[in-house]
């Protein structure tokens, strides 16, 4: 029997214990957990592409241990549904924080599942007390002198504070 892939997509600036809470049940359903990471160089992400991977792999270290889960973090740029086909994924995992959040991906799995039917999209609900934690409000609350402690670990916590607020 062949492994179980699935690919967990997203920028990850910066990962945020929502991330690591879908990382988490997403790692009991497969035996490889490959989170593609984004370059998105449109967006202007506040850490590099190699923090955002190195990042993804220390704090899912602790899953990839209790779960026994191989987990991987590349980075990656084009279709997502080629990623996944290039790391012989046949799973896309997505979190849903909201009903927003559903609206969006449920267009975009209809599209991915036109472009590459062998890939099935599987949604995890935001667990309790991460539903309203999301990337682009951490940066913001950081960038404007906030405490960012209960949304994201404490390693990525430093590292955001020392690229947005040097010095300090």
């Amino acid at each position: 029997m062949s492994d179980r892939v699935a690919v967990y997509p997203g920028t990850f600036d910066p990962v945020t214990n929502g991330h690591l809470d879908v990382i988490g049940r997403g790692a009991r359903l497969v035996d490889r957990l490959v989170i593609g990471v984004a370059r998105s160089a449109g967006k202007g992400p506040v850490l590099s592409l190699e923090e955002r991977v190195e990042l993804v792999l220390a704090e899912t270290a602790g899953i990839a241990r209790a779960t026994g889960t191989r987990i991987e973090a590349v980075p990656f740029s084009g279709l997502l549904v080629e990623f996944a086909r290039a790391q012989g994924a046949t799973v896309l995992l997505r979190g849903l924080r909201n009903v927003t959040d559903f609206d969006y991906e449920e267009g975009m799995a209809g599209m991915n599942h036109r472009l590459a039917p062998e890939v099935e999209t599987v949604f995890l609900l935001a667990g309790e007390g991460t539903s309203f934690i999301a990337s682009r409000l951490v940066r913001e609350i950081a960038q404007l002198g906030g405490d960012i402690s209960s949304f994201v670990p404490q390693l990525t916590r430093e590292r955001m504070l020392a690229r947005v607020r040097p010095g300090a």
